[in-house]
């Protein structure tokens, strides 16, 4: 597990088992915390946290299969938890986090299963949100950095894109690093020296190992890291400050990232309330627009 602070995802299974499966979700984060676990751990971990309604009734095979590792890397994961086995883990689900499986998941084809797998992790996300803390927390640490470096390298640049767009409308200085190389470091060295306090990173996988050494330079060069990411359990948990996970569908080829989007946008909610001019920029920005005829009405 990480040091960082971070903030349980949770989800739900469907009408009516939203809050169930909620807690169920966080009691299964619960139980992975405080334990060192390797990355294919977890992996697993994150994959029984995304799939806390069914987690109870998995096979090692069947959780083996959906986390994409190998049988004997779950039992080792039960042995780490501190069980004889998985058998034991599941057992002790069952007893402690009982849920049902959803209904009726088998009757949906493949492009209808990454919908559904995305509400849920839209659930989990509106579960964690419950706990606004962390994320105003966040909003008030990336209003008060000028300037504002947000990195998003590989899968994550269109993440990064997206929520500078609409922080520059009420940021006076948003400075987007969707590229790596060896000017990065450069790049956030300049930042820090223009006065910047704070950095904000979307990381989603496959994780580049050009963000980990980006977060590890800022976090020396003095700038406090937010990252939005997958999973509290990944690579760049360690790395960061203030964590806020939003889990990404894998149903399809490519992984889809709404609850990382949303999550971005939930930031920027709070941010405009961190920023004492947010309302007057917005305002300033929609009177030059009209006067432009910017937009088709």
């Amino acid at each position: 597990m990480s040091d960082a602070e971070s903030s349980t995802s949770g989800g739900g299974t469907g009408r009516g088992g939203d809050s169930r499966t909620a807690s169920a979700s966080a009691r299964l984060q619960k139980l992975f915390e405080g334990h060192r676990l390797t990355p294919t751990q977890r992996r697993i971990a994150h994959c029984m946290v995304r799939r806390a309604a069914d987690a109870p009734f998995l096979s090692s095979v069947e959780l083996a299969e959906l986390a994409g590792v190998s049988q004997p890397s779950v039992t080792r994961f039960a042995v780490a938890l501190g069980f004889d086995g998985y058998p034991a883990l599941r057992r002790h689900l069952r007893e402690v986090a009982p849920a049902e499986r959803t209904a009726g998941a088998d009757s949906y084809n493949e492009y209808q299963q990454a919908v559904q797998a995305e509400i849920e992790n839209l659930r989990h996300l509106a579960a964690a949100l419950a706990d606004p803390a962390p994320v105003e927390r966040a909003g008030r640490l990336l209003a008060g950095s000028r300037p504002l470096p947000v990195l998003g390298l590989r899968a994550a640049s269109a993440q990064a894109r997206g929520f500078g767009y609409f922080a520059a409308k009420v940021h006076p200085d948003v400075r987007i690093l969707d590229e790596g190389g060896t000017m990065l470091a450069d790049r956030i060295d300049a930042a820090r020296r223009a006065g910047a306090s704070a950095l904000l990173c979307f990381a989603l996988p496959r994780h580049p190992r050009e963000v980990v050494e980006a977060l590890d330079h800022a976090r020396e060069a003095g700038l406090t890291v937010v990252t939005v990411a997958d999973s509290a359990f990944a690579p760049v948990a360690k790395h960061s400050d203030l964590l806020l996970p939003a889990a990404v569908g894998t149903g399809l080829a490519f992984d889809t990232a709404c609850a990382p989007m949303l999550l971005g946008r939930a930031l920027l909610e709070a941010m405009c309330d961190a920023i004492p001019d947010a309302q007057a920029r917005l305002e300033e920005f929609d009177a030059q627009a009209a006067e432009r005829g910017l937009f088709v009405e």
